[in-house]
Protein backbone atom coordinates (compact mmCIF):
# COMPACT_ATOMS: atom_id res chain seq x y z
CA UNK A 1 0.00 0.00 0.00
CA UNK A 2 1.48 3.23 -0.80
CA UNK A 3 2.15 5.20 2.23
CA UNK A 4 2.86 9.29 2.66
CA UNK A 5 6.58 8.49 4.10
CA UNK A 6 7.48 7.18 0.29
CA UNK A 7 7.39 10.64 -0.63
CA UNK A 8 10.14 11.59 1.70
CA UNK A 9 12.16 8.07 1.97
CA UNK A 10 12.63 7.92 -1.87
CA UNK A 11 14.23 11.08 -2.51
CA UNK A 12 16.06 10.65 0.54
CA UNK A 13 17.61 6.97 -0.88
CA UNK A 14 18.04 8.53 -4.45
CA UNK A 15 20.52 11.20 -2.66
CA UNK A 16 21.94 8.78 -1.31
CA UNK A 17 22.75 7.00 -4.31
CA UNK A 18 23.57 9.86 -6.40
CA UNK A 19 26.34 11.19 -3.99
CA UNK A 20 28.15 7.69 -5.45
CA UNK A 21 27.48 8.09 -9.11
CA UNK A 22 30.73 9.85 -10.85
CA UNK A 23 28.70 10.29 -14.62
CA UNK A 24 26.26 13.41 -14.37
CA UNK A 25 24.68 12.04 -17.65
CA UNK A 26 23.63 8.84 -15.67
CA UNK A 27 22.77 10.92 -12.86
CA UNK A 28 20.88 13.57 -14.35
CA UNK A 29 18.81 10.96 -16.20
CA UNK A 30 18.52 8.81 -12.23
CA UNK A 31 17.13 12.18 -11.02
CA UNK A 32 14.14 12.58 -13.36
CA UNK A 33 13.72 9.38 -12.94
CA UNK A 34 13.43 9.40 -9.10
CA UNK A 35 11.30 12.73 -9.56
CA UNK A 36 8.67 11.31 -11.53
CA UNK A 37 8.53 8.53 -9.11
CA UNK A 38 7.72 11.24 -6.48
CA UNK A 39 5.35 12.91 -8.59
CA UNK A 40 3.51 9.76 -8.89
CA UNK A 41 2.87 8.78 -5.60
CA UNK A 42 1.99 12.57 -4.91
CA UNK A 43 -0.61 11.79 -7.26
CA UNK A 44 -1.69 8.81 -5.31
CA UNK A 45 -2.48 10.99 -2.44
CA UNK A 46 -5.74 12.49 -2.51
CA UNK A 47 -7.07 8.47 -2.37
CA UNK A 48 -5.17 8.15 1.21
CA UNK A 49 -7.43 8.59 4.31
CA UNK A 50 -6.58 12.30 5.61
CA UNK A 51 -6.32 13.16 9.13
CA UNK A 52 -3.85 13.24 11.84
CA UNK A 53 -1.79 10.25 11.70
CA UNK A 54 1.69 10.56 14.05
CA UNK A 55 4.50 12.20 12.91
CA UNK A 56 3.31 11.98 9.58
CA UNK A 57 0.16 13.32 8.86
CA UNK A 58 -1.95 14.46 5.13
CA UNK A 59 -5.08 17.14 5.17
CA UNK A 60 -6.52 18.99 3.00
CA UNK A 61 -3.55 22.21 4.06
CA UNK A 62 -0.59 20.17 2.99
CA UNK A 63 -2.05 18.08 -0.17
CA UNK A 64 -2.07 20.66 -2.63
CA UNK A 65 1.52 21.69 -1.36
CA UNK A 66 2.84 17.95 -1.69
CA UNK A 67 0.98 18.26 -4.95
CA UNK A 68 2.89 20.86 -6.79
CA UNK A 69 6.12 19.82 -4.96
CA UNK A 70 5.65 16.81 -6.44
CA UNK A 71 5.39 18.43 -9.88
CA UNK A 72 7.65 21.08 -9.17
CA UNK A 73 10.33 18.45 -8.69
CA UNK A 74 9.68 16.51 -11.97
CA UNK A 75 9.60 19.78 -13.87
CA UNK A 76 12.95 21.25 -12.34
CA UNK A 77 14.42 17.77 -12.78
CA UNK A 78 14.19 17.68 -16.42
CA UNK A 79 15.29 21.39 -16.94
CA UNK A 80 18.18 20.78 -14.86
CA UNK A 81 19.07 17.95 -17.12
CA UNK A 82 19.21 20.21 -19.89
CA UNK A 83 20.90 23.19 -18.12
CA UNK A 84 23.77 20.58 -17.24
CA UNK A 85 26.01 21.14 -19.63
CA UNK A 86 25.88 24.53 -19.12
CA UNK A 87 27.02 24.20 -15.36
CA UNK A 88 30.28 22.96 -16.21
CA UNK A 89 30.04 20.96 -12.87
CA UNK A 90 33.21 18.34 -11.81
CA UNK A 91 32.64 15.19 -10.94
CA UNK A 92 32.78 16.40 -7.70
CA UNK A 93 30.56 18.89 -7.66
CA UNK A 94 27.83 16.96 -10.07
CA UNK A 95 27.43 14.20 -7.24
CA UNK A 96 26.73 17.28 -4.94
CA UNK A 97 24.43 18.42 -7.11
CA UNK A 98 21.84 15.80 -7.91
CA UNK A 99 22.09 14.48 -4.06
CA UNK A 100 21.31 17.80 -3.33
CA UNK A 101 18.63 17.93 -5.32
CA UNK A 102 17.07 15.22 -4.03
CA UNK A 103 17.86 15.77 -0.95
CA UNK A 104 15.60 19.00 -0.69
CA UNK A 105 13.17 17.25 -2.40
CA UNK A 106 12.67 14.89 0.23
CA UNK A 107 13.74 17.80 2.94
CA UNK A 108 10.68 19.35 1.82
CA UNK A 109 8.11 16.84 1.70
CA UNK A 110 9.00 15.89 5.36
CA UNK A 111 8.24 19.40 6.37
CA UNK A 112 5.03 19.37 5.09
CA UNK A 113 4.23 16.18 6.11
CA UNK A 114 5.45 16.39 9.43
CA UNK A 115 2.55 15.89 12.37
CA UNK A 116 5.09 17.58 15.06
CA UNK A 117 6.42 20.53 15.09
CA UNK A 118 10.03 19.73 16.23
CA UNK A 119 10.20 17.11 13.09
CA UNK A 120 8.92 19.70 10.84
CA UNK A 121 11.59 22.42 12.04
CA UNK A 122 14.63 19.38 11.73
CA UNK A 123 13.22 19.28 7.87
CA UNK A 124 13.01 22.53 7.14
CA UNK A 125 16.61 23.27 8.66
CA UNK A 126 17.93 20.06 6.24
CA UNK A 127 15.81 21.60 3.66
CA UNK A 128 17.92 25.13 4.29
CA UNK A 129 21.09 23.13 4.29
CA UNK A 130 20.74 21.27 0.55
CA UNK A 131 19.23 24.56 -0.45
CA UNK A 132 23.06 26.45 0.40
CA UNK A 133 24.61 23.50 -0.96
CA UNK A 134 23.66 24.08 -4.13
CA UNK A 135 23.78 27.43 -3.59
CA UNK A 136 27.46 27.57 -3.34
CA UNK A 137 28.45 25.17 -6.36
CA UNK A 138 29.86 27.07 -8.53
CA UNK A 139 32.30 28.27 -5.82
CA UNK A 140 33.14 31.74 -7.54
CA UNK A 141 33.34 34.44 -4.66
CA UNK A 142 29.97 35.62 -5.46
CA UNK A 143 28.43 32.46 -4.88
CA UNK A 144 30.15 31.60 -1.86
CA UNK A 145 29.31 34.83 -0.12
CA UNK A 146 25.39 34.30 -1.45
CA UNK A 147 25.09 31.01 0.45
CA UNK A 148 26.97 32.10 3.32
CA UNK A 149 24.41 34.96 3.82
CA UNK A 150 21.96 32.31 3.71
CA UNK A 151 23.28 30.17 5.98
CA UNK A 152 23.66 33.06 8.42
CA UNK A 153 20.25 34.54 8.12
CA UNK A 154 18.75 30.79 7.73
CA UNK A 155 20.23 29.73 10.59
CA UNK A 156 19.34 32.54 12.54
CA UNK A 157 15.45 31.99 11.34
CA UNK A 158 16.02 28.56 12.41
CA UNK A 159 17.13 29.84 15.60
CA UNK A 160 14.11 31.97 16.40
CA UNK A 161 11.94 29.28 14.75
CA UNK A 162 13.56 26.88 17.55
CA UNK A 163 12.80 29.27 20.14
CA UNK A 164 9.13 29.89 18.98
CA UNK A 165 8.66 26.32 19.17
CA UNK A 166 10.09 25.41 22.39
CA UNK A 167 8.03 28.47 24.18
CA UNK A 168 4.98 27.24 22.31
CA UNK A 169 5.44 23.42 24.12
CA UNK A 170 6.25 24.88 27.18
CA UNK A 171 2.85 27.21 26.61
CA UNK A 172 0.93 23.61 26.12
CA UNK A 173 2.74 21.58 28.89
CA UNK A 174 0.46 22.34 31.55
CA UNK A 175 -2.78 21.05 29.77
CA UNK A 176 -0.97 18.72 27.97
CA UNK A 177 1.67 17.16 30.39
CA UNK A 178 4.99 16.35 30.10
CA UNK A 179 6.74 15.09 27.05
CA UNK A 180 7.95 15.46 23.38
CA UNK A 181 3.38 14.71 22.56
CA UNK A 182 2.99 18.48 23.66
CA UNK A 183 4.97 19.24 20.18
CA UNK A 184 2.33 17.64 18.27
CA UNK A 185 -0.21 19.56 16.18
CA UNK A 186 -2.72 17.18 17.05
CA UNK A 187 -2.05 17.47 20.95
CA UNK A 188 -1.42 21.36 20.57
CA UNK A 189 -5.13 22.01 18.31
CA UNK A 190 -6.53 20.09 21.65
CA UNK A 191 -5.07 21.94 24.31
CA UNK A 192 -4.38 25.52 22.47
CA UNK A 193 -7.44 27.20 24.33
CA UNK A 194 -6.05 25.82 27.95
CA UNK A 195 -2.21 27.00 27.45
CA UNK A 196 -0.80 30.26 29.08
CA UNK A 197 -2.13 33.27 25.97
CA UNK A 198 1.00 35.07 26.87
CA UNK A 199 3.34 32.82 26.06
CA UNK A 200 1.33 31.43 23.13
CA UNK A 201 1.78 35.07 21.61
CA UNK A 202 5.66 35.23 22.10
CA UNK A 203 5.59 31.58 20.08
CA UNK A 204 4.15 32.83 17.26
CA UNK A 205 5.77 36.03 16.96
CA UNK A 206 9.09 33.72 16.75
CA UNK A 207 7.69 31.01 14.74
CA UNK A 208 6.88 33.83 12.10
CA UNK A 209 9.88 35.82 12.14
CA UNK A 210 12.00 32.94 11.99
CA UNK A 211 10.09 30.87 9.05
CA UNK A 212 9.29 34.27 7.58
CA UNK A 213 13.41 34.16 7.19
CA UNK A 214 12.93 31.07 4.93
CA UNK A 215 9.96 32.63 3.41
CA UNK A 216 11.89 35.62 2.40
CA UNK A 217 9.23 37.85 4.60
CA UNK A 218 10.84 41.04 5.69
CA UNK A 219 12.88 41.81 8.01
CA UNK A 220 14.93 39.04 7.29
CA UNK A 221 14.78 38.85 3.59
CA UNK A 222 18.47 39.70 2.12
CA UNK A 223 19.27 36.11 1.58
CA UNK A 224 16.76 35.60 -1.42
CA UNK A 225 17.97 38.14 -3.99
CA UNK A 226 21.67 36.80 -3.43
CA UNK A 227 21.09 33.20 -3.53
CA UNK A 228 18.85 33.49 -6.80
CA UNK A 229 20.98 35.58 -8.15
CA UNK A 230 24.20 33.04 -7.86
CA UNK A 231 23.21 29.58 -7.64
CA UNK A 232 22.87 27.19 -10.46
CA UNK A 233 19.57 27.68 -12.66
CA UNK A 234 17.74 25.05 -11.47
CA UNK A 235 17.83 26.15 -7.47
CA UNK A 236 15.42 29.51 -7.86
CA UNK A 237 13.09 26.77 -8.78
CA UNK A 238 13.48 24.87 -5.88
CA UNK A 239 13.19 27.89 -3.86
CA UNK A 240 10.67 29.59 -5.12
CA UNK A 241 8.59 26.49 -5.58
CA UNK A 242 9.74 24.66 -2.73
CA UNK A 243 11.04 26.17 0.22
CA UNK A 244 8.96 29.12 0.65
CA UNK A 245 6.03 27.61 0.32
CA UNK A 246 7.18 24.94 3.32
CA UNK A 247 7.88 28.35 5.33
CA UNK A 248 4.30 29.72 4.83
CA UNK A 249 3.37 26.08 5.66
CA UNK A 250 5.13 25.96 9.00
CA UNK A 251 3.88 29.36 9.87
CA UNK A 252 -0.18 28.56 9.05
CA UNK A 253 0.33 25.45 11.43
CA UNK A 254 1.21 27.60 13.93
CA UNK A 255 -1.35 30.30 13.39
CA UNK A 256 -4.14 27.79 13.32
CA UNK A 257 -2.56 26.82 16.98
CA UNK A 258 -2.22 29.92 18.20
CA UNK A 259 -5.82 30.99 16.78
CA UNK A 260 -7.42 28.87 18.61
CA UNK A 261 -6.94 30.64 21.88
CA UNK A 262 -9.01 33.70 22.80
CA UNK A 263 -6.10 35.50 24.32
CA UNK A 264 -3.32 36.10 22.50
CA UNK A 265 -2.65 38.48 20.69
CA UNK A 266 -4.35 38.08 16.80
CA UNK A 267 -1.62 35.88 14.98
CA UNK A 268 -3.23 37.77 11.91
CA UNK A 269 -2.54 41.35 12.63
CA UNK A 270 1.04 40.22 12.84
CA UNK A 271 1.27 38.19 9.39
CA UNK A 272 -0.98 41.39 7.71
CA UNK A 273 1.97 43.60 9.12
CA UNK A 274 4.66 41.66 7.76
CA UNK A 275 2.84 41.20 4.69
CA UNK A 276 2.53 44.86 3.64
CA UNK A 277 5.92 45.48 4.86
CA UNK A 278 7.25 42.98 2.68
CA UNK A 279 4.97 43.81 -0.49
CA UNK A 280 5.72 47.90 -0.01
CA UNK A 281 9.49 46.86 0.29
CA UNK A 282 9.50 44.55 -3.13
CA UNK A 283 7.30 46.70 -5.07
CA UNK A 284 9.93 49.75 -4.39
CA UNK A 285 13.03 47.51 -5.02
CA UNK A 286 11.94 46.02 -8.10
CA UNK A 287 12.78 49.56 -10.15
CA UNK A 288 16.18 49.25 -8.69
CA UNK A 289 16.85 46.13 -10.43
CA UNK A 290 18.98 45.73 -12.98
CA UNK A 291 19.57 42.28 -12.73
CA UNK A 292 16.74 39.82 -14.45
CA UNK A 293 17.29 37.08 -11.44
CA UNK A 294 17.37 39.43 -9.04
CA UNK A 295 14.18 41.37 -10.62
CA UNK A 296 12.59 37.86 -10.76
CA UNK A 297 14.11 37.47 -6.59
CA UNK A 298 12.59 40.44 -5.27
CA UNK A 299 9.06 39.89 -7.23
CA UNK A 300 9.15 36.70 -5.35
CA UNK A 301 9.41 38.73 -2.04
CA UNK A 302 6.89 40.95 -3.15
CA UNK A 303 4.90 37.85 -3.89
CA UNK A 304 5.12 36.35 -0.27
CA UNK A 305 4.34 39.17 1.04
CA UNK A 306 1.11 38.99 -0.44
CA UNK A 307 0.22 35.46 0.66
CA UNK A 308 1.24 36.50 4.13
CA UNK A 309 -1.26 39.67 4.36
CA UNK A 310 -3.74 37.28 2.77
CA UNK A 311 -3.65 34.56 5.12
CA UNK A 312 -3.41 37.46 7.96
CA UNK A 313 -6.95 38.54 6.53
CA UNK A 314 -8.07 35.37 7.53
CA UNK A 315 -11.42 33.58 6.37
CA UNK A 316 -12.03 33.63 2.69
CA UNK A 317 -8.71 35.93 1.77
CA UNK A 318 -6.83 32.35 3.07
CA UNK A 319 -8.34 30.63 0.39
CA UNK A 320 -6.54 33.61 -2.22
CA UNK A 321 -3.64 32.80 -0.49
CA UNK A 322 -3.57 29.57 -0.96
CA UNK A 323 -4.19 30.28 -4.66
CA UNK A 324 -1.13 32.83 -4.28
CA UNK A 325 1.21 30.10 -3.34
CA UNK A 326 0.37 27.49 -5.77
CA UNK A 327 0.11 30.50 -8.48
CA UNK A 328 3.57 31.81 -7.50
CA UNK A 329 5.10 28.54 -7.52
CA UNK A 330 4.24 27.69 -11.02
CA UNK A 331 4.59 31.28 -12.51
CA UNK A 332 8.22 32.12 -10.76
CA UNK A 333 9.43 28.77 -11.61
CA UNK A 334 8.65 29.22 -15.06
CA UNK A 335 10.35 32.36 -15.32
CA UNK A 336 13.73 31.37 -13.66
CA UNK A 337 13.70 28.00 -16.21
CA UNK A 338 13.29 30.84 -19.47
CA UNK A 339 15.49 33.37 -18.21
CA UNK A 340 18.29 30.32 -17.08
CA UNK A 341 17.84 28.86 -20.99
CA UNK A 342 18.03 32.52 -22.43
CA UNK A 343 21.18 33.02 -20.34
CA UNK A 344 22.82 29.60 -21.48
CA UNK A 345 22.25 30.80 -24.47
CA UNK A 346 25.22 33.53 -24.59
CA UNK A 347 22.85 36.34 -22.77
CA UNK A 348 23.73 37.82 -19.52
CA UNK A 349 22.01 38.35 -16.64
CA UNK A 350 21.25 42.16 -16.68
CA UNK A 351 18.14 42.78 -18.03
CA UNK A 352 19.87 45.72 -20.40
CA UNK A 353 21.56 43.01 -21.91
CA UNK A 354 18.48 40.62 -22.62
CA UNK A 355 16.74 43.52 -24.77
CA UNK A 356 14.56 42.07 -27.36
CA UNK A 357 15.09 38.72 -26.83
CA UNK A 358 11.51 38.47 -27.61
CA UNK A 359 12.29 38.42 -31.07
CA UNK A 360 15.73 36.82 -31.36
CA UNK A 361 15.02 33.77 -29.56
CA UNK A 362 11.01 33.54 -29.07
CA UNK A 363 10.38 30.56 -27.44
CA UNK A 364 12.40 31.77 -24.24
CA UNK A 365 11.68 35.11 -24.60
CA UNK A 366 8.13 35.11 -24.77
CA UNK A 367 7.96 32.59 -22.22
CA UNK A 368 9.80 35.00 -19.71
CA UNK A 369 7.69 37.47 -21.11
CA UNK A 370 4.44 36.02 -20.19
CA UNK A 371 5.78 35.55 -16.75
CA UNK A 372 6.56 38.81 -16.09
CA UNK A 373 3.25 39.87 -17.53
CA UNK A 374 1.51 37.01 -15.11
CA UNK A 375 3.60 37.81 -11.88
CA UNK A 376 2.90 41.81 -12.79
CA UNK A 377 -1.00 40.41 -12.02
CA UNK A 378 -2.10 40.88 -15.39
CA UNK A 379 -5.32 38.11 -16.22
CA UNK A 380 -5.67 35.48 -17.28
CA UNK A 381 -3.07 34.00 -15.27
CA UNK A 382 -4.19 32.34 -12.03
CA UNK A 383 -1.87 35.96 -9.67
CA UNK A 384 -4.69 38.57 -11.18
CA UNK A 385 -7.41 35.92 -9.56
CA UNK A 386 -6.14 35.84 -6.14
CA UNK A 387 -5.43 39.37 -6.52
CA UNK A 388 -8.66 40.52 -7.00
CA UNK A 389 -9.99 38.74 -4.18
CA UNK A 390 -7.13 39.87 -2.10
CA UNK A 391 -8.33 43.18 -2.30
CA UNK A 392 -12.15 43.06 -2.11
CA UNK A 393 -11.58 41.32 1.03
CA UNK A 394 -9.28 44.33 2.04
CA UNK A 395 -11.57 46.68 1.17
CA UNK A 396 -14.60 44.99 2.88
CA UNK A 397 -12.65 43.91 5.93
CA UNK A 398 -9.28 47.05 6.41
CA UNK A 399 -10.35 49.28 4.18
CA UNK A 400 -7.96 51.77 5.85
CA UNK A 401 -5.37 49.28 4.14
CA UNK A 402 -6.50 49.36 0.40
CA UNK A 403 -4.42 52.52 -0.04
CA UNK A 404 -1.16 50.81 0.78
CA UNK A 405 -2.29 47.39 -0.52
CA UNK A 406 -2.96 49.26 -4.10
CA UNK A 407 0.20 51.20 -4.14
CA UNK A 408 2.27 48.47 -3.46
CA UNK A 409 0.45 46.41 -6.28
CA UNK A 410 0.39 49.09 -8.71
CA UNK A 411 3.88 49.74 -8.33
CA UNK A 412 5.17 45.86 -8.43
CA UNK A 413 3.00 45.58 -11.34
CA UNK A 414 4.08 48.12 -13.01
CA UNK A 415 7.95 47.70 -12.62
CA UNK A 416 7.16 44.43 -13.99
CA UNK A 417 5.51 45.44 -16.97
CA UNK A 418 8.53 47.86 -17.95
CA UNK A 419 10.72 45.06 -17.94
CA UNK A 420 8.36 42.37 -20.10
CA UNK A 421 8.25 45.74 -22.51
CA UNK A 422 12.22 46.11 -22.63
CA UNK A 423 12.02 41.98 -23.06
CA UNK A 424 10.02 41.93 -25.97
CA UNK A 425 10.33 45.25 -28.07
CA UNK A 426 13.83 46.12 -26.84
CA UNK A 427 16.32 46.88 -28.81
CA UNK A 428 18.67 43.62 -29.01
CA UNK A 429 21.83 44.52 -27.29
CA UNK A 430 25.54 43.14 -27.76
CA UNK A 431 24.97 40.97 -24.71
CA UNK A 432 21.71 39.14 -26.11
CA UNK A 433 21.87 35.59 -27.03
CA UNK A 434 22.94 35.44 -30.73
CA UNK A 435 22.45 32.81 -33.72
CA UNK A 436 26.09 32.50 -33.92
CA UNK A 437 25.91 31.05 -29.98
CA UNK A 438 27.22 27.09 -30.23
CA UNK A 439 23.95 24.89 -31.04
CA UNK A 440 22.46 23.34 -27.48
CA UNK A 441 22.46 19.49 -27.19
CA UNK A 442 19.83 18.09 -29.12
CA UNK A 443 16.52 17.98 -27.46
CA UNK A 444 17.94 20.79 -25.21
CA UNK A 445 15.67 23.53 -26.22
CA UNK A 446 12.52 21.05 -25.44
CA UNK A 447 13.81 20.21 -21.97
CA UNK A 448 14.46 23.86 -20.81
CA UNK A 449 11.53 25.19 -22.14
CA UNK A 450 8.57 22.54 -21.85
CA UNK A 451 8.84 22.38 -17.81
CA UNK A 452 8.41 25.85 -17.86
CA UNK A 453 5.55 26.20 -20.24
CA UNK A 454 3.42 23.36 -18.50
CA UNK A 455 3.94 25.79 -15.22
CA UNK A 456 2.35 28.58 -17.44
CA UNK A 457 -0.44 26.48 -19.13
CA UNK A 458 -1.54 25.20 -15.51
CA UNK A 459 -1.63 29.02 -13.78
CA UNK A 460 -3.31 29.68 -16.93
CA UNK A 461 -5.68 27.10 -16.07
CA UNK A 462 -5.90 27.83 -12.56
CA UNK A 463 -6.27 31.29 -13.48
CA UNK A 464 -9.54 30.37 -16.16
CA UNK A 465 -11.53 28.30 -13.53
CA UNK A 466 -10.60 26.45 -11.06
CA UNK A 467 -11.54 22.77 -11.08
CA UNK A 468 -14.29 22.03 -8.58
CA UNK A 469 -12.46 19.34 -6.71
CA UNK A 470 -9.14 21.59 -6.39
CA UNK A 471 -11.89 24.81 -5.03
CA UNK A 472 -13.65 22.47 -2.74
CA UNK A 473 -9.59 21.37 -1.14
CA UNK A 474 -8.71 24.96 -0.95
CA UNK A 475 -11.59 25.68 0.97
CA UNK A 476 -10.92 22.94 3.51
CA UNK A 477 -7.28 24.10 3.49
CA UNK A 478 -8.54 27.67 3.92
CA UNK A 479 -10.68 26.25 6.80
CA UNK A 480 -7.56 24.81 8.78
CA UNK A 481 -5.76 27.74 8.16
CA UNK A 482 -7.82 30.27 9.72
Amino acid sequence: MIQPAWLVLLPLLGAAVLALIPRQRVAALLNIGLSAAGFLLSLALPALERGPAGLLHLDALNLPLLLLSGLVGLAASVFSAAMLPAEGFGPRAGRAYHAGFQLFLGASHLALLAGDLGLMWVAAGLATLAGVLMVALRRTPAAIGAAWRFLMLGGLGLGLALFGTVVLALAAQPPAGEGVASLSLATLARVAREADPGLMTLAFVFLLVGYGTQAALVPLHAWLPDAQAEAPAVVPVLLSGLLMNVALHAILRAKAVVGLNPGPLPPGALMVALGLASLLLAAFALWRQRDARRLLAWSGIGHVGLASFAFGLGGAASMAGLLHMLGHALVAGAGFMALGRAMALGGGPRVAGLGGLALSHPAPGWTLALCLLALAGLPPFSPFARLFLMAQQSVVRLPWLALPLGLGLLAGALAMLRAAQHLCRGPASAEAPREADPPPLPGAEWMALAPAQLHLLLALILGLALPAPLAALLAEAARIAG
